[in-house]
């Protein structure tokens, strides 16, 4: 295309994308684009007549077999049989780079994900954004972004009151308080906080508190930290509330926003005029009494972010705080930015725990809920992290003990996990026969001619294409569908023909060949799972 403008030919400018699929039906080509028809109109000339521009310069390329003009001026494109092959070559001389690209290259993002305060456990719900937000850090930087996970504790305000109350009662044999918070664990961090602060319950009860507030905090954020962790999960900050209150930021974001001329005062208390941005009602920044709100700290806490140079502030929530978008939206524009521009809200619907058909509900510590240690203990953490990042998150899941334990195709992580370890177990068998790889130049992947060997090339050549959608769209369970029809592709490829030879017979050019592409197919897939957070086992 670049080719036919810079002639004179096509008089447009190069678009920055251009939309290429894989045709449903295979009789349709390789590839299919309507590049022709976004062109026609700056062009001012009929779709099919650019078409046929476009067509005579691909079929120039040494790579390409055919190109056919369907309907008003679709390009579909055959690749000639080597430049076909030449995919699984790539794939395997990438390794891990196969299917990263510079799509999101330049855009520094602050991701913020799970942030569950730390009064407890990470409950289900939470441990979704865990996959997800991590699958998502993942895509991102595999599409070129600079990405910083974050995790934001909320350890200042009144839940952290309740908490530092519970953890008191508990460790002096009293029944935590109506509106504390149950469960084991506040015993045993109770008792760790004693442990540690001797002689800490012979002190008077308002002397005790301050210790159980700062030591309960420091405890419960290690064990969260550790949980995340063991889960695979890694933040590269870990933001305190507390730090913006020491700091003053939330006195200075008031004050920017005064600035901005969208802060008055009326009732005693400091409110921000949101309603100017689409909120549905303003909001109080400074309450009568003097105290700062949550959303004084969410002002400070966002400007802090754009003062740490993100370009993109992109926050997963649950659906449980779909009331708060409007307001963060207008928190961004009052403090003088676009928030089509600098803010990006996920919201995630819920996550069921099911055995038997029925709601799993009780958990061993937190008394209440499931979470995140008591999903992993039901089917592992590979299943989890898969089962959970496999759904779109606007999707309410269930997710099934029964079906996600099983060791069948039934089960999706075994079903794509199976088939790398069933490469595996191909590439060791070749290596005891005596077989090799051998260079990049010397394979003849044009003897790569049965459909089920191009179905299986056209699939890996779609890994770099689902990567940057599934990075631009946030939809780490694009990879995951992607992968278990890869899997079911190779299955069926390896069904149908041979790799390894039988008895006697010597290896040929097309054994090599064969060899190249189950080993582009198990890197593929290895890339693919660890965009998940997933183990590619080559054993099972």
């Amino acid at each position: 295309m670049a080719a036919v403008v810079e002639r004179g030919a096509l008089p447009v400018d190069v678009p920055a994308g251009v939309v290429v699929e894989r045709p449903k039906n295979p009789e349709h080509g390789d590839y299919a684009t309507n590049v022709a028809l976004r062109l026609a109109k700056p062009a001012g000339r009929p779709p099919r007549e650019v078409a046929e521009l476009l067509a005579a310069e691909l079929r120039t390329h040494p790579g390409i077999a055919t190109v056919d003009i369907a309907g008003p001026g679709f390009l579909n494109i055959t690749l000639a049989q080597g430049a076909l092959g030449r995919i699984a070559v790539d794939a395997v001389t990438a390794g891990e780079a196969y299917g990263r690209t510079t799509s999101l290259a330049g855009q520094k993002l602050n991701l913020e994900f799970v942030s569950a305060n730390p009064t407890g456990p990470v409950h289900i719900g939470g441990t979704r954004w865990a996959a997800v937000g991590d699958a998502i850090g993942r895509l991102l930087q595999a599409s070129g972004a600079d990405v910083t996970r974050e995790y934001y504790l909320n350890d200042a305000g009144a839940q952290i009151d309740r908490f530092a109350r519970s953890l008191q009662a508990a460790a002096n044999g009293r029944a935590v308080p109506e509106d504390g918070y149950a469960g084991s664990y506040i015993g045993d961090i109770a008792t760790q906080v004693v442990a540690a602060e001797p002689g800490l319950l012979d002190r008077p009860e308002d002397e005790q508190l301050p210790v159980f507030r700062a030591r309960g905090v420091e405890l419960m954020v290690d064990e969260i930290r550790s949980t995340m962790a063991g889960f695979g999960v890694h933040f590269d900050v870990w933001f305190s509330e507390t730090s913006l209150h020491e700091a003053g930021a939330l006195e200075k974001a008031v004050a920017r926003l005064r600035e901005q001329g969208h802060v008055y005062e009326s009732e005693g208390a400091v409110w921000l005029r949101t309603t100017t941005f689409g909120d549905d009602k303003d909001r109080v920044l400074v309450k009568a009494d003097g105290e700062s709100t949550y959303f004084a700290a969410d002002c400070a806490y966002y400007l802090d972010k754009r003062g740490r140079g993100f370009d993109k502030v992109v926050i997963m929530l649950g659906a449980d705080h779909s009331g708060y978008v409007g307001r963060y939206k207008a928190l961004v524009a009052a403090a003088g930015d676009d928030p089509a521009t600098h803010l990006e809200i996920l919201l995630g619907q819920l996550v069921n725990l099911l055995r038997d058909g029925e709601p799993v509900r009780m958990s061993k510590r937190a008394g209440t809920v499931v979470n995140l240690e008591d999903l992993v203990d039901a089917i592992g953490g590979d299943a989890a992290r898969y089962a959970l990042a496999r759904a779109s998150v606007d999707q309410q899941i269930d997710i099934d003990i029964d079906l996600w334990t099983r060791k069948t195709n039934d089960n999706p992580v075994f079903y794509v996990q199976y088939a790398h370890a069933r490469i595996s177990s191909v590439l060791r068998n070749a290596g005891d026969l005596g077989l090799a790889l051998g260079e990049a130049g010397d394979v003849d992947v044009a003897q790569l001619t049965h459909e089920r060997e191009n179905d299986l090339l056209r699939a890996l050549g779609e890994f770099p294409r689902v990567l940057t959608s599934a990075a631009e769209l946030r939809a780490p369970h694009r990879v995951a569908r992607y992968l278990e029809e890869l899997a079911g592709t190779y299955h069926r490829f390896y069904d149908s023909c041979r790799v390894l030879p039988r008895g006697d017979e010597e290896a040929t050019v097309l054994t090599t060949a064969r060899l190249w592409l189950c080993a582009a197919t198990a890197v593929v897939l290895r890339n693919g799972l660890a965009v998940l957070g997933v183990s590619a086992p080559e054993r099972m």
